[in-house]
């Protein structure tokens, strides 16, 4: 069985972090293990604090998982210090991991920041270079790029901007009243774009981390870049089709909308 990492911050709602990544592993057929880069008080409605994970405790964390079950993929969500930050990168090219998602987590959906001002400079120099593809949101790809979007041409120019800075891929993710959940996909100087129908429901927490765990998941499966992606949006829009409607905020998706097995099926009446 395929494996894949992520190293994020919890969400105890569910919607989102670590917990999120979890369940879109596992929907998305791959073995799912995880450290944790800090405990996240959220939940739909916001966040009301962050207690981060020592470095020395984040390194033996990344250590455990690499020596033992090594990932065919690791996606990183929230990271909000340098020094984790730091402890991150340096793991990934001691272990020479392959298949690196980078969610640049930087906001929540509820608005709370999630990262400090001087961790930026770190997530640009140490980090991104190390990634296969980026999956920045719009404020995220306004901040890595320095750029104001406010049409595809704009999304194409930040795309473009970052791959080239950083030598990775970007997707961009539309939305945020760019398009209708059009997301472009930049990489070896050209782009692709990867169309999608917006569903009409407000409960998008983690939407973010979902859309980059299913990369992930389908890149440790082998698939090439483009069907990754392609694939994740088609698990994402199922996800949020389903039209969970849980909590007081912007509530979480169905990760789990398309299991089948008589194990999740629920008590008769």
């Amino acid at each position: 069985m395929k494996t894949a990492l992520t190293i994020a911050g919890t969400d105890p709602s569910g919607g989102a972090g670590i917990q999120a990544d979890i369940k879109t592993m596992t929907a998305n057929g791959v073995f799912a293990t995880c450290a944790v880069t800090a405990l996240v008080a959220q939940n739909t409605t916001g966040v009301k604090s962050i207690v981060e994970c020592t470095p020395d405790f984040l390194a033996e964390e990344l250590d455990c998982v690499f020596t033992d079950i090594f990932p065919d993929a690791v996606k990183t969500g929230m990271v909000s210090s340098i020094p984790l930050i730091r402890v991150i990168a340096a793991k990934l090219k001691e272990y020479g991991a392959k298949n690196l998602v980078v969610d640049p987590v930087m906001v929540a959906t509820s608005g709370d920041r999630l990262i400090t001002e001087d961790a930026v400079s770190a997530l640009k120099e140490l980090l991104l270079p190390l990634a296969t593809v980026l999956t920045p949101n719009i404020p995220e790809a306004e901040i890595l790029s320095g750029m104001t979007i406010r049409s595809a041409a704009d999304m194409e120019a930040a795309a473009r901007a970052i791959s080239e800075q950083y030598g990775c891929a970007v997707l961009c993710k539309g939305g945020h009243q760019i398009n209708d959940a059009d997301d472009l996909l930049w990489r070896c100087g050209s782009g692709k774009w990867f169309h999608g129908k917006r569903i009409n429901n407000p409960n998008t927490h983690g939407t973010g981390c979902t859309l980059s765990s299913a990369i992930a998941s389908n890149l440790a499966k082998g698939f090439d870049l483009d069907t990754a992606v392609e694939r994740a949006k088609a698990y994402i829009s199922g996800a949020l089709g389903a039209m969970l409607d849980l909590g007081r905020g912007s509530g979480p998706m169905n990760h789990m909308f398309d299991l089948k097995s008589i194990y999740c099926t629920e008590k008769a009446d």
